[in-house]
């Protein structure tokens, strides 16, 4: 049946048209309906034991009496289809169709209800709750499924709990796993390792399963299927930082952006200039391959950065010699959130005749970015920081004027020579996919997140004392929280927010028990570098899970500092620098 509903199936009395807004009228209706039993049959809940394979994905089967058709009965409806809504999290994810005598089930998927919702003509921007779960920051007003099933529960039997009398069969009881929380009181990292957007899986897929062709095969269809796809996946990207298609290289990620930028660029004019520019507060990648470079004879200046975590203009040009080939500076700092002054360094670095590269892999998408104007001449992009799969990335190398780069690996000449090998089709069109929303969707997502943002920062300052916010407070990217709490261990309070996906530096280091270089670069003294926190806001945090997260650091914080025998010092009076200390 390829997925679909044919319409004399009754696929209109499904729960998904409740989603949509500015329908008050027809939810009324169908609301009411639920009082009969003339298209509601019963509610029924797998056995717990069938879901041991999926334990954390609640399996709820959802039966109907279709709706008569004209010149049909509900005998006449077709032998059998197996509808199962699969829940994680109040979204629905999979699609499976098997034949059960006598029972019709409506298979209430995302692409089949996509199908059902484009036919009643709505508008775009309706679409998207039908690929979201409740933590979607959509401007519309979504009732997901989980609390409307509930509603369901109420005007069916009185009762919003799901324990049932004994003479209710179990047939007709709607219940939830115990994995099935309305909210699941977790706020992710997203800015660091970010879930995908459902809308960029369902781009994906047919390129996995259908269109499996190798894009560089230029001698029948398959290849040129795929080679369309990666094309307009590559323009995708383009459009969102505002740059020519055939600038865009694909690479496995930011981390081989870098390493391509950065040594490809030196060991290209490595004849005639030797000299390369960043800064102390770079990502891992971009400072070891600086020191690879070192190692190989080339000299590198890492320039300290302010108290605000900001680079100082004047000394960057001051540094900036005849023979400097790279100024590498990232836009946004992955740890704190720093925004650096990108259109000022470019317009120098132009000024100048220098290359300049910046690590852009937690900007794009989150912040407007153009090329041109920016004056950026090479650029790393990310895709799992815009919600997009992980193993992939781009680069952006400027044309004219032209960028040099040395090949970091020899093949097949792919992408112009500059990155050998495959281009992975489903992984470029997940990362094209994911621009293209960013695109759409950037203004929207960013005055969301700056919200939040403020909420949880103003939580915790007005609740505990002595909590310092690490960079600067006005030029950042507000999803990227950097909090020092004084007086408390950072591993000891990560340990006590467990269920709450944070860390105390990059994702990237954040095993290393050694404090931040990054808040070292900024002046933070040792015992405030061991205390920060870093705390993720992105596209699919809720409200509550801030406050939960608000909450909850509050009370560990304060639990911490009852066992501290500093915190206890300080709250006496004594100043801890005037105390000497001895070594027994």
């Amino acid at each position: 049946m390829g997925g679909k509903i044919a319409p004399s199936w009754g696929a209109d009395k499904c729960f998904v048209p409740a989603l949509e807004k500015k329908r008050e009228d027809k939810r009324q209706e169908f609301r009411s309906s639920l009082d009969s039993t003339e298209n509601f049959r019963s509610l029924q809940t797998d056995p717990p034991s069938t879901h041991k394979p999926m334990a954390k994905v609640p399996v709820v089967r959802v039966l109907f009496t279709p709706r008569p058709q004209q010149g049909r009965t509900a005998n006449d409806r077709p032998a059998s289809a197996q509808a199962v809504v699969r829940l994680r999290r109040a979204s629905v994810l999979t699609t499976r169709l098997l034949p059960i005598k006598n029972t019709t089930y409506l298979h209430v998927v995302h692409r089949v209800v996509t199908e059902s919702i484009k036919s009643r003509e709505l508008e775009k921007d309706e679409l998207r709750p039908l690929y979201m779960d409740f933590q979607a920051t959509t401007p519309m007003v979504c009732i997901f499924l989980p609390k409307y099933f509930t509603k369901i529960h109420k005007c069916c039997w009185g009762s919003y709990f799901m324990g049932l009398t004994q003479n209710i069969l179990p047939k007709d009881q709607l219940s939830f796993t115990r994995n099935c929380s309305l909210l699941n009181k977790q706020l992710r990292s997203s800015i660091f390792f970010l879930r995908q957007d459902p809308r960029v899986l369902d781009a994906m897929l047919p390129y996995q399963v259908n269109y499996y062709g190798n894009p560089h095969s230029r001698t029948h269809a398959y290849g040129w299927e795929s080679e369309s796809a990666m094309e307009k996946a590559r323009k995708q990207v383009a459009d969102l930082i505002s740059a020519d298609p055939r600038e865009i290289v694909f690479t496995s990620g930011a981390t081989e952006s870098n390493n391509m930028s950065i040594k490809g660029v030196a060991r290209f004019y490595k004849p005639k200039k030797k000299h390369i520019i960043t800064t102390q507060t770079e990502h891992k990648c971009v400072l070891d391959s600086c020191r690879v470079l070192e190692s190989e004879g080339f000299e590198v200046t890492y320039l300290p950065v302010k108290n605000n975590g900001l680079i100082d203009i004047k000394q960057l040009e001051q540094t900036i010699r005849s023979d400097t080939s790279l100024v590498s500076i990232m836009t946004v700092n992955n740890e704190i959130g720093v925004k650096q002054p990108i259109q000022e360094i470019g317009h120098i670095c132009q000024s100048k005749n220098v290359f300049f590269h910046t690590d852009a892999a937690q900007a794009v998408g989150k912040i407007p970015i153009n090329v041109s104007d920016w004056k950026i001449d090479l650029m790393s992009i990310s895709g799992h920081k815009i919600y997009g799969p992980k193993g992939v990335g781009a680069l952006y190398v400027r044309r004219r004027p032209r960028v040099r780069i040395e090949p970091l690996q020899s093949g097949g000449g792919q992408e112009r020579g500059l990155r050998s090998g495959t281009v992975p089709t489903p992984l470029a069109v997940g990362l094209g996919a994911a621009c293209e929303i960013a695109q759409q969707e950037m203004e929207y997502d960013h005055k969301r997140v700056s919200m939040l943002a403020s909420r949880l920062v103003q939580k915790i300052m007005s609740e505990i004392p002595e909590v310092v916010m690490n960079g600067d407070s006005e030029q950042r990217y507000p999803g990227c929280i950097n909090l020092s709490f004084a007086y408390v261990e950072g591993e000891s309070l990560l340990m006590a927010l467990k269920d709450v996906a944070l860390s105390s530096g990059s994702a990237c280091t954040s095993a290393s028990l050694e404090p931040s270089y990054v808040l070292r670069a900024i002046g933070a003294d040792e015992d405030l570098a061991h205390s920060s926190i870093r705390f993720g806001i992105g596209r699919f945090t809720t409200e509550e899970e801030v406050d939960y997260t608000a909450e909850k650091c509050i009370q560990q914080v304060r639990r911490l500092r009852e066992m501290s025998p500093l915190w206890e010092m300080v709250q006496e009076g004594i100043d801890l620098k005037s105390i000497k200390w001895t070594q027994h």
